[in-house]
This record gives structure tokens, C-alpha cells and sequence, in this order.
């Protein structure tokens, strides 16, 4: 028998729960996404953490996708912008932008890999995408062509994250890598001339050394290429 010395509690004495917000939701996504993956940052496990109901999450985050793209937003608060405002060559301090971004990025791989099928369009998002093209407007690039300039610097950057964590993330990277550089060093000198001749160069550099390098090479093609024909 139940021990009627023992008075029930009140539900109103039980802690209340926070209110719902989109801010909470997605400080709670991030949570999630660095303790357990992003790939386990979905609706009902967001609803599950929030102690609510998947449907009540709809009111501020309307899918999945919304929700990476804010998680992605978020960390992109890290991104170090401070160069747009330092001294020295705008080139030099574009690429540090860049490059920390791909930093920022590599910290969390399954989240670089997913920044190539996101469109993040928050704030920080925002600001990362101004910090560049102020910088292209230091360099005196028009308006048009940094505004495409953005979108391939950004794309770039991006995609060298994805690709450097997706080998961090593989096991078998370190076997992948000897087998490429037998191949490459026991290429064909008659089918594959070229590759014989420049393998110790195909195989050399450090990731951050190609990266700049990379970076340098599309902002001088920036440069020197205008949108249309008419502008030559």
C-alpha cells in the first residue's frame, strides 16, 4: 500500500521549463553537434533534449536543413575577422581570412563536410561574407566581380576543409595516402610522362602552404578577369 504519510507532489513545485526559443534551440543543436556528430543534430533528437515535442520545434526552425545551416552559422562565430580591420597588404590579410574560416571548419569534420550542401545566411554568415568583400574593395576589385569573387573564394575554402577532414576522418587515410604515392612515384615514364617527371611535386607541400598558394592563385585570376567582355 502506498504510504499515505507521503502527501503527492504538485506538479507546480516541479522546476518549469525554459521557454522555448529559436536562439535556445539552436544553442542546444551546437551543444549536440559537438558532443555527438552533426549527423545526430535532427528534429526529434533536438525535441528530445528540449524535453518537448518535435512538432513544437517546427514554430522556430522549420526542417533539418534550417537547423544545420543555423548550427553552421553559429560556429562560424569563431572565424577570426580582425584582419579587415589591421594594416598591411589586403591580400595577405584576405587569405587569413579565409584560412581561418577553413580552420574553423576542420575543428568539427562531419560539420565541414556538411558546410558543402549548407547555405548558412545568418549573421555570422553575414559578416563573413563582408569581411571578404571589404577586402576586395581594398584591392580595388568592382563591385560585379567581387561579387562573384566571394562565392568562388568562399567555395574553395570550403571544399578544402571538407576534403582535408574527410581524410582525418578516414582510418585508412594513412594507407590511402602510401598507395597514391607508390603510384605516383611508379607512374609509366611512357604512359604517364608528365606524372613521371613531376611526382616528388605532385606529392609535396603542406595543406596550409597549397591552400594559400591556391588562394593566390584565384585572387590574382579575380583580378585580372572581369565579368564581361565589355569591361576588357
Amino acid at each position: 500500500m502506498p504510504d499515505e504519510t507521503e502527501a503527492p507532489r504538485s506538479r507546480r513545485e516541479r522546476p518549469a521549463k525554459p521557454a522555448l526559443s529559436r536562439v535556445g534551440a539552436v544553442s542546444t543543436a551546437v551543444h549536440i553537434m559537438r558532443t555527438e556528430g552533426i549527423e545526430r543534430v535532427t528534429m526529434r533528437r533536438l525535441a528530445q533534449e528540449l524535453d518537448t515535442g518535435a512538432a513544437s520545434l517546427y514554430v522556430y526552425v522549420r526542417n533539418a536543413a534550417e537547423l544545420h545551416a543555423a548550427v553552421l552559422d553559429e560556429l562560424l562565430a569563431d572565424v577570426d575577422l580582425s584582419p579587415v580591420t589591421s594594416e598591411g597588404d589586403w591580400t595577405e590579410r584576405l587569405h587569413a581570412v579565409l584560412v581561418s574560416y577553413v580552420v574553423v571548419l576542420m575543428e568539427y569534420p562531419s560539420q565541414a563536410l556538411a558546410a558543402m550542401r549548407t547555405r548558412p545566411s545568418g549573421p555570422h554568415a553575414l559578416d563573413l561574407t563582408e569581411a571578404v568583400l571589404a577586402l576586395l574593395h581594398e584591392g580595388e576589385v568592382d563591385g560585379p566581380r567581387a561579387a562573384w569573387a566571394v562565392d568562388l573564394l568562399l567555395q574553395i575554402a570550403t571544399a578544402t576543409a571538407a576534403e582535408q577532414s574527410g581524410h582525418d576522418e578516414n582510418p585508412s587515410n594513412g594507407e590511402e595516402w602510401d598507395a597514391l604515392t607508390r603510384a605516383v612515384e611508379n607512374a609509366d615514364p611512357n604512359r604517364h610522362p608528365r606524372i613521371h617527371a613531376l611526382g616528388p611535386e605532385l606529392l609535396s607541400g603542406e595543406g596550409e602552404d597549397r591552400l594559400r598558394w591556391a588562394l593566390t592563385a584565384l585572387t590574382n585570376g579575380i583580378l585580372a578577369t572581369p565579368r564581361n567582355k565589355t569591361e576588357e
